[in-house]
């Protein structure tokens, strides 16, 4: 699979994919990732790509011509025909588990990150596919929101995760949070690892994991586990 970032600030892009898990997906081919600086396109003799706003208001706002011709770029050196376009925006769609399980599909994502007081309206009527928000707050720009959703795609694509790590039975996976874990040592300033867990009884571990999610769930998300009774 393979992403594709418009921004105004590669290397906070760049300074996240080349570590950890997502440094080693690259490494293995499984994923692909490339930056594209929008300024680089931009045909002000000054790189500039913002100006005010049409009707007044604070800040500015990305003019068109250094994104779409970025995305241009884009499509016409990858090859690609037809890719999902996310614009990263507290106006999108409130991004879920769901969403990147369908995302993880693509070969292509294109990830345009915006900054200031947004983008042209136009940009959006012409690329966007997708307006994606990463939740009810508003950050100072999109590569944050970016990075979120390249990750959370790729542990979903087979062979990101190594063996001894799996997505299956994390938060969110059938509507569920996630049961407790616990490692070495058996007890840690009075408490204890509970007695179920060093039983060796594997349908009782599962059960006590299964009652701890739904519990979880209950106390913090019950709009999840109503999703999940379904």
């Amino acid at each position: 699979m393979r992403f594709h970032v418009m921004t105004l600030f590669p290397e906070m892009i760049n300074s996240y994919m080349n570590e950890s898990i997502m440094k080693r997906a690259i490494e293995k081919g499984i994923i692909e990732f490339n930056v594209y600086n929008i300024r680089d396109f931009s045909e002000n003799k000054h790189k500039k790509v913002d100006d005010y706003p049409f009707g007044g208001g604070a800040g500015m706002v990305m003019t068109p011509q250094p994104i779409v011709d970025t995305y241009r770029h884009i499509i016409k050196t990858n090859n690609i025909e037809n890719p999902r376009v996310i614009y990263l925006t507290p106006k999108g769609k409130v991004y879920n588990q769901e969403i990147a399980k369908e995302m993880s599909l693509e070969d292509d994502v294109i990830l345009l990150c915006g900054h200031y007081e947004g983008i042209d309206q136009r940009v959006i009527d012409m690329i966007v596919t997708d307006e994606i928000s990463i939740g009810d707050y508003v950050l100072t720009g999109g590569e944050l929101p970016a990075l979120i959703i390249i990750d959370s795609i790729s542990r979903l694509i087979p062979g990101v995760l190594g063996q001894n790590e799996s997505f299956e039975d994390e938060s969110f996976e059938n509507n569920l949070l996630e049961y407790p874990h616990y490692t070495r040592p058996r007890e840690f300033e009075g408490m204890k690892v509970p007695d179920v867990l060093l039983s060796g009884n594997h349908a009782n571990i599962e059960k006590w994991r299964r009652d701890e999610s739904i519990r979880i769930t209950r106390e913090r998300r019950p709009d999840l586990l109503k999703k999940s009774c379904r």
